[in-house]
């Protein structure tokens, strides 16, 4: 089984904290559809005739997309790949592109998983943010959304936003659960590096949250996806039983996937692939039939440190078995001694070859995730 991952780069407006590849040119959108579908012949050997099990449109914002041209470009993928018929099909969404007509068209095209990106119910929070939509706008979605049949719909919130205080985001935690969603992926802000809200941290405009501030947080999401049954499936994903992501878990379980668009990446456990971060310089190479990305060989560190990275963020955690089998002697005496260490602190547990970050260990998984990469010796 393998996944398709379509990267939409286009967007209305910039988000003062978001640094995904993305242009406000929309101008591009034909030229980029028909470029896309190239694309997608060009590289259909990558995944070795595997069947699809998730088709995914990311971005930037897909919601953008027409729906003609949003099934365009799932019935190229159709055309070349087997598509299993229970596959799950997602569209990432801005709330105010959500109206009742535009659901109801997606659902008949085939969108079964709606990823929406509400990040607060605060419309301050919204403003400060850059978001295009308010609060009255995501509640809408959501519901619209369910009205027209969406049973699988995702919510992203933000915590640790300037100025949000505890009990805002409690707010933010009673509406989203009172919406009755199957899915909730809830991430720390991170000032990243030419955005809007990094330079207004390095000009002291902006503070970071204290730790404790943000630790109380995060328990608080923990505590009230637990009590609304939602499982906490990764670090910041949380979902009702049967409806954790099937194409961000493929990521986390090292299964194969094609990226296409700008920016994109892919993954088929013997190389990774990267397309170039620019609109033109990618229509212009596809149009040439020139090269539009690179590649890199991966070592076993490579896979290894891969499979750390991914497996220990999930409840499913990394297996021992399959590390003896794939890796070898070496790295599972590596990853023995370390699991020791935590085991003692416990702050992983290890059941039937299953090792595993408890929920206190969740607080410093940063930390322990990076102790059991494996360095080379010239690096260490």
């Amino acid at each position: 089984m393998s996944g398709i991952y379509f990267h939409i780069p286009f967007c209305k407006v910039r988000c003062n904290y978001c640094d995904f590849y993305k242009t406000t040119n929309q101008s591009f959108i034909q030229s980029f559809i028909e470029a896309i579908k190239k694309e997608i012949r060009i590289r259909r050997d990558y995944l070795e005739d595997k069947r699809i099990e998730t088709i995914y449109f990311g971005g930037g914002t897909p919601s953008l997309l027409s729906i003609n041209e949003i099934e365009d470009l799932i019935n190229e993928v159709k055309t070349i790949f087997t598509v299993l018929p229970q596959s799950e099909i997602t569209l990432e969404a801005n709330p105010d592109d959500l109206s009742p007509e535009y659901l109801n068209s997606l659902k008949k095209g085939g969108i079964n998983r709606l990823s929406i990106g509400i990040q607060s119910f605060s419309d301050s929070d919204l403003q400060l943010m850059g978001r295009r939509h308010n609060s009255t706008q995501a509640i809408d979605a959501v519901r619209n959304a369910q009205k027209v049949g969406f049973d699988n719909i995702s919510v992203d919130l933000i915590y640790g936003i300037p100025g949000m205080s505890f009990s805002q985001w409690q707010t933010n935690l009673k509406t989203v659960f009172n919406l009755n969603i199957q899915h909730l992926s809830a991430y720390h802000l991170t000032y990243h590096e030419n955005t809007s809200f990094w330079e207004k941290l390095q000009k002291d405009i902006f503070q970071e949250v204290e730790e404790e501030e943000s630790i109380l947080q995060f328990e608080e999401l923990i505590r009230c996806a637990e009590n609304n049954y939602f499982v906490q499936y990764e670090i910041s994903n949380f979902a009702l039983d049967g409806f954790y992501s099937k194409h961000n878990t493929s990521y986390w379980n090292q299964t194969e996937y094609l990226g296409l668009g700008p920016s994109s990446h892919s993954f088929n456990k013997t190389t990774r692939y990267w397309n170039i971060s620019d609109i033109n310089k990618y229509l212009t190479a596809i149009a040439q039939g020139n090269i539009f990305g690179e590649d890199e060989i991966l070592t076993q560190i490579d896979r290894f440190n891969d499979y750390i990275i991914t497996g220990l963020r999930t409840i499913w955690g990394i297996d021992m078995d399959y590390i003896l089998k794939e890796f070898g002697e070496t790295f599972y005496l590596h990853v023995e001694k370390i699991t020791s260490k935590y085991v003692s602190l416990a702050k992983v547990k290890n059941e039937k070859k299953w090792v595993r970050i408890t929920k206190s260990g969740i607080f410093i998984s940063d930390h322990i995730i990076s102790d059991y990469l494996y360095l080379n010796k010239e690096d260490e």
